[in-house]
Parts: structure tokens; sequence; C-alpha cells
């Protein structure tokens, strides 16, 4: 599978799988949305527009008023994508330069507008000409079929990828089949002759990776308060958690596909992030936008079952993260403050699940321990971008300066956790009835002190990916730490006496 553009004077090489359509002569027209590229340029300009102004949805929907294509033709002309950001399809667009290579005409016909149709096109040196939209006539279907027989009276082969394209098809010598579902596929095959299928990867897969489910471990803070309130062996406490966990998580990862889509645009320009199905244009955008009212509707009908204190906390984790990634996100250091105080909302869904008393030095630890976490991840950014030339990270408060003051102020915050959980054992612990031997307790902070202290070294050395939870879990001291800590809880609530 080869993809990049094909420099001139190199020959092209054919994968043996790509489609074999006959006569150079024949032109192959291809569409742009959803087939060279992966994803939908009305999707984006109008996300694009929502993102400068939430007002520009009024404006929006005045101009379509006027028509389709009068609103394709204002949205250009008052927004500029990323051109070069919009993710492409490898497969498509190093065959498509392998076909022109070989002397192939190569034009492109799309209902986008042709002011961005022809921005877009220059990104493909293989495109000889644009067939699109004019702010009058909305180029799809019928319509671009009657063009493109029109233009191209000797015959035509077209690579297009949903039902809209089927009149195209009709019309045309040769269909290749993009991305489509298995109904277009078919429909495709009875009206025309497919040269070939490029087919997508299963949507059920990747639905599940933007939903980010790797991230529902940390839902299990869900469970804590119910330990520590000694009733996680209670059976109708076990079955409010459950109810309570899987809403969490149904809610969570609406919010991650959420927070996907309106970050694709800045994701594309990251290291890592630019692979999320969303960012990558694999997982249309059209079907994370239905994704997220479903999964939040899902989520609090759960919630409801578990108690009207669980879809409170429930209501408060969504607004704040939603505040989050509209907002709070660009604001250095409050982004990390409430990342912290989404991990300690998850505490609080536990805490009402099970109707526990609600614990100050539990929530405040929290609250310092993950402020420490997400600052280790804000200076891992930080430094990769600084190391990449990058002045500031896209979709962030934070410029390359602040490095300094993002490491004291993590180091700082898991200092203090430290002191917390220190404060705890001399004051607190001691009163409780729960553990049978609170001595062991005091193995609590050299553990969580091992596994901080190897975060931040793993930070300043540049070692430390994107989640430092995830290096906890694989860095082995820091695993043989954490493995040292549950271990004296258990050794302190079951009272084992040396």
């Amino acid at each position: 599978m080869l993809s990049g553009h094909i420099a001139s004077g190199v020959e092209a090489v054919r994968h043996p799988a790509w489609p074999k359509l006959g006569s150079r002569e024949v032109p192959l027209i291809l569409d742009l949305d959803g087939t060279l590229l992966r994803t939908d340029v009305l999707y984006e300009k109008a996300l694009a527009l929502v993102r400068a102004d939430p007002l520009n949805v009024l404006r929006m929907l005045y101009w379509a008023m006027a028509g389709r294509a009068h609103l394709k033709r204002r949205m250009a002309q008052a927004v500029t994508l990323d051109i070069e950001a919009l993710p492409e399809n490898p497969e498509l667009v190093a065959f498509a330069e392998a076909e022109a290579k070989g002397g192939r005409p190569i034009h492109m016909s799309t209902a986008t507008d042709n002011v961005t149709a022809s921005q877009i096109a220059r990104r493909f040196p293989f495109i000889s000409s644009v067939i699109a939209s004019d702010g009058q006539t909305n180029l799809k279907g019928a319509a671009k079929a009657a063009e493109l027989a029109r233009r191209f009276p000797l015959g035509f082969d077209y690579a297009g990828d949903s039902r809209a394209d089927l009149p195209v098809w009709h019309a045309a010598r040769q269909a290749i089949v993009v991305g489509a579902s298995p109904g277009v596929e078919r429909a495709a095959g009875r009206a025309a002759d497919v040269a070939g299928v490029f087919r997508r990867p299963p949507y059920g897969r990747l639905l599940l990776k933007s939903m980010r489910s790797h991230q529902w471990a940390k839902n299990a803070l869900v469970l804590v308060p119910a330990v520590l309130a000694n009733r996680f062996l209670d059976p109708s406490a076990l079955g409010s958690l459950a109810i309570s966990f899987v809403a969490l998580c149904l809610i969570a990862s609406a919010t991650y596909i959420l927070n996907d889509i309106w970050d694709a645009a800045d994701d594309r320009r990251h290291w890592s992030k630019k692979n999320r199905p969303l960012a990558s244009g694999q997982f249309p955008i059209v079907y994370g936008l239905a994704a997220v009212p479903a999964g939040l509707g899902a989520g609090f009908l759960l919630g409801a079952l578990a108690g009207p204190k669980v879809v409170l906390t429930l209501a408060a984790y969504t607004g704040l993260t939603l505040a989050y990634s509209f907002y709070l996100k660009r604001v250095v250091l409050l982004d990390a403050l409430t990342l912290a105080s989404l991990f300690t909302i998850r505490l609080a869904v536990g805490t009402a699940a099970v109707e526990a008393i609600a614990s100050p030095w539990l929530f405040v630890f929290s609250m310092f321990l993950f402020t420490s976490l997400a600052l280790a991840k804000r200076h891992t950014e930080i430094a990769r971008a600084t190391a990449r030339g990058a002045a500031q990270i896209n979709g962030r408060g934070y410029v390359a300066v602040d490095l300094p003051l993002v490491l004291a102020a993590g180091v700082a915050a898991g200092t203090s956790a430290l002191l917390i959980l220190v404060f705890y054992v001399i004051d607190d612990a001691f009163k409780q009835t729960f553990y049978g031997d609170v001595a062991w307790l005091w193995g609590f902070p050299l553990a969580l002190s091992i596994i901080l202290g190897r975060i931040w070294v793993a930070c300043q050395r540049g070692t430390l990916q994107d989640d430092p939870v995830v290096f906890a879990l694989t860095d082995r001291l820091a695993l043989t730490a954490g493995s040292a800590l549950a271990m004296c809880f258990v050794l302190a609530w079951a009272g084992f006496s040396v």
C-alpha cells in the first residue's frame, strides 16, 4: 500500500490489488468527500465556523434557506480550512498518482464549493481540473452525472463513496467504490461495472476506539468510596456501583467523542493525536455526532436507576467536561485543575452510589494527586512541541517558556498529595474502625513517592508518553511500588500484625 505524493520523474509502482481500468485514454474522476479525503468538507467548515463563534449556527441556517449550493459558497467565503492537515485517503491517492504517472487524466468532481475544492486540488499535483458546485448548482447525484457526461462524452471512470454517487456510477464506464457501506457496494455493482473497491475498516471497532474504552479503567475510582466505607461486599451497594460505573463509562465516552470532534483540526497537527479515528478521518464526524447524544442518553438513563444523587454527580461531571472541552482546556493551569476535578467527581459518583459519608481527606488528596498527573501530561506535550520547534501547543494555552512553571507546579502538587496522605494517616486513619492495623498505611507515602518520582523523572528525560497512568502501569519500579501500596492496604484492612 503506497501513500504520499510521487515526485516528478519517479516511476510509479502499482499495487497488485489496485483496480485495473484498461485504456489510459479514459479519464478518472475522483469524488472529494469520503473518497479523496477521509472527511466531509461541509462538516469541517461548519465545525470551524462554530468554533470561531457559536452564533454562526444562525448564520448557516439563514444561508441554507437560499439552497445548499448557496450555503456552501457562503461557508467557503467565511472560513478557510487547514488544507494540508485534512486527512487524505492514502490508498486512493497512491492509486491516482500511479494512474496519472501512466498517462491517465485525473479530474476531481465534488459537491463541495469550487472555491474550497480548488484550494484542496492544489495539494494534489496529479489533478488536472476541478468540477464542483458554483454557488448556484449543487453538483451532486444526478446533476454531477449529467455534467460529467457532458464534459466527457467518450466516457469516464468514477471513484466515489456514497449512495448519492449511484447516478454517476450508472453513467460511468467503470466504477471504483471507496470506503462505502456494504449496501452501497452492492448497489454500485448493480449500477455499473465495478473495477475495484477500497474498503474501510469496520466502524464498530473505530467507534470503540473513539470511545477510548481503555480509559474506562479510570472510572474504577467509583469503587474507592465503597471500599473505604466497608460496603464493597454489600450486594445492594455492588449493584448500584455497577450501574453507576457503566453509566459513567458511557457518559465519559460520549464526551471524549465530542471533544475529539471539536479538537479534530488541532489534533491533526499533534504527533500522536493525529492517529485518533476522528482526527484521521477513519471514523466519520457525522457518525461521531450521532454517538454523542446516544451515549449521554443511555448513561443518564442508567444513572437514574442508581438514584437522584448519582444523576446529579453525573450531570456535574458532564457539565465540567463540556466546559473543559470548549474552553477550560485553553486556560493555563486551570486545565489541569479541571482534569483533577473530573477525577475527583468520579469519587463523588461512587460516594453517591453507596450513600457513603464523603471524606474530605480523600477528595483533597485526589485533587492534588491528579493535578500533578495532569501537569505531567502537559509537561510532556510542551516538551515535545518545543523539540519540534513549535512555540506553543495547538489547542492549548501553553507556550514553550511555560515548561519550568509546569514542572514546578506539577512536582509541588505531587508533594502536596504526599503531605495530605501523611496527615491522613497521622490524624484520621487511627480513628477509623475499617482498618485492622493502621501501621501498614505508612507504606502508602513511600510507595506513592516512588510512583510520582518515576513519572516526573520520565517527564524530565522526555521518555513519558501522553498518559502518566499508562507509564505507571508499564514502568517496573512504579508498578512494583503500586503493588506494594495495594498490599499495604490489604494488610492494614486484614489487621495482619508482624
